[in-house]
C-alpha cells in the first residue's frame, strides 16, 4: 500500500487572536508546520500546539520563516547568510523546546512563506537555511518543493529530504506556485481538490494552472490551515485518499517520546 504524509501550517495564532481551527486541523493531518514566532504565534501558542499534536500522535515541524510578524512572513527579506542561519537555528531550538516538554520534540523543518518561494532559486539564502539546520541537528529531514535550490543543497549536505505538494494552490507549468493574488493561485473546491491529491499521491500528473500535464513526486502534500473552508477540505482529501488506497501516516513515524532520541 502506498503511504504518504499529510502536512497543514498551524500555530499560527498570536495572544488572544486564532488563525484557522488547529484543533480540529490536528484531528486530522499527521504532520504539523508549527510556527515558531517569527512569522507568526507566540511562546503560548507554540507550547499549546506542540501539546494536542504530541496528545494526538501528529509530528511536529519547525516552520521557520523571515523575522516579519506584519508581513506574515510573505514579504521577501535580504537577510545576510549568517544573520538568517542564526535566525533559523533560534526557531527550531524555540519550538523544539516546547515540543520536548510536551514529551515529543522537533521532527523535521519546512520554511513558510516567502523564504519557501525564495529558496526554489535563491542560492545564498537556501545555504544558510541548509546550514542552520546542519548545525542544529543533521539527522532532521527537510520538507520542501520538488526540483527546489534548496532541497537540492540539503541533499549535498547530506540531510534527508522530503518532496512536497500542495492540495490547494495552482502550479505554473514550471512546477512552482501561482504567487498568491494572481488567477489559479487558490483552489477551493474540496472535491476538485481532493481528486487531485490522490492522483499526485499516485503519482499521476496534474493540471498547471494553464492546462498542460504536471509530473510532480510528493511524499507529504500540505493543507494550508488559514485556506477558508481548511477543515473541511483536509477531511475531504484524507478520505479520498483512503478511499484510493492510500495509507495516511507521518513521513518521520511515530513522534519521539519524552528523554528519547535527545541530542
Amino acid at each position: 500500500m502506498r503511504t504518504i504524509d499529510l502536512n497543514s501550517d498551524l500555530g499560527e495564532g498570536f495572544g488572544p487572536w486564532e488563525l484557522g481551527d488547529d484543533e480540529a486541523l490536528l484531528s486530522v493531518v499527521t504532520s504539523a508546520n508549527v510556527a515558531c514566532g517569527f512569522h507568526a504565534g507566540d511562546p503560548t501558542v507554540m507550547r499549546r500546539t506542540c501539546e494536542t499534536a504530541v496528545a494526538r500522535g501528529v509530528a511536529i515541524g519547525a516552520q521557520v520563516g523571515y523575522r516579519d510578524l506584519a508581513g506574515f512572513g510573505r514579504r521577501f527579506i535580504e537577510v545576510p547568510p549568517e544573520a538568517l542561519a542564526d535566525e533559523i537555528v533560534y526557531q527550531i531550538g524555540a519550538l523544539d523546546a516546547f515540543a520536548r516538554m510536551a514529551g515529543g520534540r522537533v521532527g523535521y523543518v519546512k520554511p513558510h512563506g516567502a523564504l519557501y518561494n525564495a529558496i526554489v532559486h535563491h542560492e545564498v539564502q537556501a545555504g544558510a537555511v541548509v546550514a542552520a539546520v546542519r548545525a542544529y541537528d543533521p539527522g532532521l529531514p527537510v520538507l520542501g518543493l520538488p526540483g527546489s535550490e534548496w532541497l537540492r543543497q540539503a541533499e549535498r549536505a547530506g540531510l534527508t529530504t522530503v518532496t512536497e505538494c500542495f492540495a490547494d494552490r495552482g502550479y505554473t507549468p514550471q512546477g512552482t506556485l501561482v504567487p498568491r493574488g494572481q488567477p489559479g493561485a487558490l483552489l477551493r473546491d474540496p472535491g476538485e481538490v481532493a481528486a487531485r491529491c490522490l492522483r499526485m499521491a499516485r503519482g499521476e500528473p496534474i493540471e498547471a494552472v494553464d492546462g498542460t500535464p504536471l509530473s510532480v513526486r510528493a511524499e507529504s502534500i500540505c493543507v494550508h490551515g488559514d485556506s477558508p473552508g481548511a477543515v473541511a477540505m483536509a477531511q475531504e482529501v484524507r478520505a479520498r485518499l483512503a478511499a484510493g488506497g492510500i495509507e495516511v501516516a507521518p513521513f518521520t513515524g511515530a513522534p519521539v517520546p519524552r528523554g528519547e532520541g535527545d541530542r
